[in-house]
């Protein structure tokens, strides 16, 4: 496959533009494959270019029931950032911010990743306290943190109304300058062409109806176009995790299945060049280079396969956003979308082997999915490869439910819908 370079773009403007090839193979299933991989979003994609790059495994599959991308990789609001508190998490994220960091080197793609920031607000002191813990957290794990003061966010981040005084007013905030957005659909375009051009087949429009076992060991699935052996299967389907598990006898996992929405208004001049959180309730904006706005917020609270939501949530997450920028109020709304959540009982993902021989489970992202693209993709991908996980991912276990180590970022307990 030809590498996209300042060269190939001036010879192909030359040709009137006739000679690019396709960015990934339309490739018809093979009878049986090393690894098998359900799932053809970031995850899914992620984990079979590292198979290919990093283990030399290309005789991989990657089974979509759709279109590439038409789940969560493509109904996100882009974010990117590793602002943990717990080391666990903190060290996972920041291994995929370093990742990020590189990614349209390393594929050959401009997946455009922006660091343009992240702030979180604190709307009183206590919070501002509780967000200098977490910034020193990170501090002690190598990862960038820094607090503002109400006087430096206003220079920031002009538009925001600090609000001195009033309903919610702008105590300070805690700011990752490395965090950021990136495309969201040319990471998955990314990926898809840079597993293709190391010999992986992605398979579009060819769904997952049943497993093939041996005893109690997984060796295939049936597909709606037909079936395919595989050594090893894996399973990245994000909110869909638990219907695909059903299939093959897996009847209850530790995670739920919720909508959570996205919005983005009309194109408006340059507005804001951050991505800001409100503290005082559940939102996150920022502006997409088109002009738009882009936002979202709480998921709504019912389980769900739908990807749509119900207007609750987005009379919420619009008098949030007024809140904080009155100047938005007459700006139009052009459209808004939903991705199912793969929501755990403590928040944090499971990345690890099992639950039967030779399947592979990665979910329970809740609201980390995209962030974690890379790291997931990587983590995944060795612990495929070697039968056992990374240090970074040992932690993300199913069995961690049942011993009761869990690895609760937000102190919510076990109710999902809170994480």
């Amino acid at each position: 496959m030809a590498e996209y370079s300042a060269f190939s773009l001036l010879r192909n403007a030359l040709t009137g533009n006739r000679d690019w090839r396709p960015a990934w193979r339309k490739a018809t299933p093979k009878p049986s494959y090393d690894v098998v991989i359900i799932g053809g979003g970031g995850h899914g994609l992620s984990t079979a270019y590292y198979l290919a790059k990093e283990h030399g495994i290309s005789n991989v599959a990657v089974l979509e029931k759709g279109w590439l991308g038409s789940g969560n990789i493509g109904r996100n609001t882009t974010m990117v950032r590793s602002n943990y508190l717990l080391p666990k998490n903190t060290h996972f994220y920041e291994h995929s911010m370093k990742l990020w960091e590189g990614l349209s080197q390393d594929l050959n793609y401009n997946v455009m990743f922006s660091q343009r920031g992240v702030l979180n607000l604190a709307h009183t002191p206590a919070q501002l306290d509780d967000f200098a813990r977490r910034g020193n957290a990170m501090r002690h794990c190598g990862v960038d943190a820094e607090l503002m003061t109400r006087d430096e966010i206003a220079r920031f981040v002009p538009a925001l109304d600090i609000n001195v005084g009033g309903r919610f007013p702008v105590a300070g905030g805690l700011i990752q300058r490395r965090a950021g957005t990136a495309r969201h659909d040319a990471v998955a375009w990314g990926y898809a062409r840079g597993a293709d051009r190391r010999g992986v087949d992605i398979v579009e429009n060819c769904e997952v109806v049943g497993f093939l076992l041996e005893g109690d060991r997984i060796v295939g699935v049936n597909t709606s176009r037909g079936e395919i052996r595989a050594k090893k299967v894996a399973v990245a389907v994000a909110g869909s995790t638990g219907r695909v598990m059903k299939l093959a006898g897996i009847e209850r996992l530790p995670i739920e299945s919720h909508v959570l929405q996205a919005f983005v208004s009309e194109s408006i001049k340059p507005f804001m060049d951050t991505v800001v959180t409100f503290g005082a309730g559940h939102l996150y904006v920022t502006q997409s280079d088109k002009g738009g706005m882009v936002f979202g917020g709480d998921i709504d609270g019912y389980n769900t396969y739908a990807q749509r939501g119900n207007l609750p949530i987005v009379e919420d997450v619009m008098s949030e956003i007024v809140a904080l920028f009155p100047g938005l109020a007459r700006v139009r709304l052009l459209r808004s979308w939903g991705g199912i959540m793969d929501m755990s009982m403590d928040g944090s993902p499971i990345i690890t082997k099992g639950p039967r021989p030779g399947m592979y489970l990665n979910c329970g992202w809740c609201y980390g999915g995209f962030k974690a693209t890379p790291a997931s993709g990587w983590a995944f991908a060795w612990t495929i490869a070697k039968d056992e996980p990374h240090a970074i991912n040992a932690h993300y276990t199913l069995d961690r439910f049942h011993r009761g180590i869990l690895i609760d970022e937000k102190g919510q307990g076990s109710t999902p819908r809170l994480h």
